[in-house]
């Protein structure tokens, strides 16, 4: 494949240097493309703009540079260094195929260690601490990490195993054979208005349903509510869950861990939650990245995770509060994946959230690794069984009576990469979903203060 990059401005960095910590403490690159970032076609000239903002001073002279890689899905990279400007970096590119163009340019010292800023507020005060803690969990690079696609609306293609509808059909029967039953145990509650219970649901699979049910108070007088389950992100071994603080007023939720964790109201010990770790950590590996594990789909960690999750749907519409109508599913990352698999298993969604959703493309994403093309290298060991389990297949399954929303696709997500999300956008039922692309938004960033231009783009 051949590529056209070129570097077309590249100002000398400026002269005096500012006398404290700084000139980029405050600082972050905002990048944008000339058109709409999903919008290019094949040979199409792609040119990416990246501006410093929020630098405070005069940069001392020779003192920062900018590295910057481009990089794409089949493994052509891309990369320099120039001195760092306040004025524009602007490259040129281009892809002769359907997929996506990654640019990363990350702020490095004279070592060429990436800079790292430095918390420069008041932190005596309790805006101040809150503020400061606020930066710790941030990124503290002064970066831009985003991209553009080529083609877009024809990455449709997943490994898809033939029978896939007859693999579900028997995992789902095994549901049927489990009576919905459920144990409560009311615990405390911040919002005065709702009840709020510890929920065991029993489930088919090594472990129930857990989790925490929050009921609008407003039922005991005759109320209906529509009904939500929201799923949770990668949790590594921690294997815990939190009560809700404020549980919502005008929903009932259904807030569930992934594992089927034994909660404190149930008398969990400690001694529980190390035998869990222990159990779901499979050949030395987290949990759901075990290769061996996977071979089997019906071993497969996401088995029992997938089961959960309709179980979990299933027990919502039994409630005497719901109102038989709307029934909703949110989560992001792991959590996305959760909230596709909710929306394509025939439990009647009719309104699944589902924000950088995970494990799209499957396949691709082992063959990221291998061609060393754009990706983090957080991805799931591919075995052919994992088909049964990508979000792009479910997506498909989707009816066109569930709205489907991607709150968030970063153009810089490498967690959850572009194409896959693309994938997964185009095989949902055209006419009820929608989606906002975001310009420089890696997995766990946003960049500040974007003003919408050509930072985020809406696709109805």
């Amino acid at each position: 494949m051949k590529i056209a990059g070129k570097i077309v401005l590249a100002a000398v960095a400026g002269a005096t240097a500012a006398v404290f910590a700084g000139p980029l403490d405050k600082a972050w690159l905002r990048g944008r493309t000339d058109r709409n970032p999903l919008e290019y076609r094949a040979g199409d000239e792609i040119v990416f703009t990246v501006e410093p903002v929020g630098i405070e001073g005069d940069l001392p002279e020779g003192e920062y540079s900018l590295d910057w890689k481009r990089s794409d899905d089949f493994g052509v990279v891309e990369s320099g260094t120039l001195p760092l400007s306040a004025e524009p970096f602007v490259y040129k590119t281009s892809l002769d195929k359907p997929g996506f163009v990654r640019l990363e340019a990350y702020v490095v010292d004279r070592d060429g260690k990436r800079f790292v800023k430095s918390f420069t507020g008041d932190a005596t005060t309790p805006e101040g601490r809150k503020a400061m803690n606020a930066f710790e969990r941030s990124k503290k690079n002064v970066f831009f990490d985003g991209g553009a696609g080529v083609d877009v609306a024809k990455l449709t293609e997943t490994a898809e195993p033939a029978d896939f509808d007859a693999f579900w059909a028997r995992q789902f029967a095994r549901l049927d054979r489990v009576p919905v039953k459920a144990d409560l145990v009311e615990t405390d509650c911040g919002n005065k208005a709702v009840r709020l219970y510890a929920v065991r649901v029993d489930c088919a699979g090594l472990r129930p349903v857990t989790g925490y049910l929050s009921i609008p108070k407003a039922v005991d007088g005759g109320a209906k509510f529509p009904a939500r389950l929201e799923t949770h992100g990668y949790s590594g071994p921690r294997c815990t869950q939190g009560k809700p603080s404020w549980p919502r007023a005008d929903e009932i939720v259904l807030n569930i861990n992934a594992h089927g964790l034994k909660l404190e109201e149930f008398g969990a010990t400690e001694a529980d939650t190390k035998a869990l770790r222990w159990e779901i950590g499979s050949n030395g590996c987290q949990y759901a990245f075990d290769a061996a594990q996977n071979a089997d789909p019906e071993v497969a960690y996401f088995n029992g995770m997938v089961l959960r999750v309709k179980r979990a749907l299933q027990y919502l519409k039994t409630l005497d509060g719901w109102n038989g109508r709307d029934l909703y599913a949110s989560g992001g990352s792991q959590g996305g994946l959760q909230t596709i698999w909710a929306a394509g298993c025939g439990e009647g969604v009719t309104l699944a959230e589902s924000s950088i959703t995970w494990c799209c493309d499957m396949k691709m994403n082992a063959v990221r690794l291998e061609k060393k093309a754009s990706s983090d290298g957080w991805y799931i060991p591919w075995t052919e069984s994992m088909g049964y389990y990508d979000a792009v297949n479910f997506a498909k399954r989707i009816p066109a009576t569930c709205r489907t929303v991607i709150p968030r696709a970063g153009l810089g997500d490498y967690c959850c990469p572009p194409m896959g999300l693309a994938k997964l956008w185009n095989n949902i039922h055209a006419g009820n979903k929608s989606v906002i692309w975001v310009q420089g938004s890696e997995h766990g960033y946003v960049p500040p203060n974007y003003d919408g231009r050509n930072f985020a783009v809406n696709e109805r």
